[in-house]
């Protein structure tokens, strides 16, 4: 098997663990975590998940590092 057809497989593991446990991961508060930026106005919603985005980037660069080794 080649290197795409590993992480094809890898990758969609990944989407179907985090499928079958989306009902506990609802009750994370992400998104809603100290640093996210939301801005409303009266018809319009501006949302930017900056605390979100890291804590997300270092837990795949984590798990990256050590799926290398």
């Amino acid at each position: 098997m080649t290197g795409a057809g590993k992480w094809l497989i890898i990758i969609g593991g990944l989407i179907m663990v985090i499928g079958l446990l989306w009902p506990w991961l609802g009750k994370i508060p992400w998104g809603r975590l100290p640093g996210d930026i939301v801005i409303e106005g009266e018809n319009s919603r501006f949302y930017f998940p900056l605390t979100t985005m890291i804590i997300v980037s270092v837990a795949i660069s984590i798990l990256l590092a050590l799926f290398r080794r």
